[in-house]
């Protein structure tokens, strides 16, 4: 995947594209702590730039839901969204419409071409829902 994409294979960089698809929608910190399992010595610098590096490449995809830290995940290339519970935190990947993408025809474009949308949808996943009625 990395020479695919024009990225010379580093160790940090293997690691770190392991580590999102090991975790998806992870946050910096945690991304670190599960590539140092395998790679001890690796910085928090090399992490970023790594992140930063596939991310610019199209590997990985990072989000950033209104209140919450930058999450990175290995789904690119398609226009899914996400689900966020307003408890815990949890992030789930959500498809977008089927047949036609309504949600890419805004109702006023102000001349871009628009290519992609981002939708969050906000609510209380299973676990949070069922604690709170007990």
């Amino acid at each position: 995947m990395l020479r695919g994409a024009a990225l010379r294979v580093t160790r940090p960089r293997v690691a770190v594209l392991s580590a999102v698809y090991a975790h998806p929608h992870a946050d910096t910190d945690s991304l670190i702590h599960a590539v140092r399992r395998d790679l001890p010595e690796v910085s928090h610098q090399a992490v970023y730039d790594s992140l930063h590096a596939l991310t610019t490449a199209g590997l990985v995809r990072r989000i950033q839901p209104s209140g919450s830290v930058a999450r990175y995940e290995s789904r690119v290339g398609d226009n899914h969204h996400h689900v966020v519970c307003r408890s815990c935190g949890i992030v789930t990947d959500v498809d977008c419409a089927v047949g036609e993408a309504p949600c890419l025809t805004a109702s006023d474009d102000h001349g871009f071409s628009i290519d992609e949308a981002e939708v969050i949808y906000w609510g209380l996943c299973l676990g949070c829902s069922t604690a709170r009625s007990s």
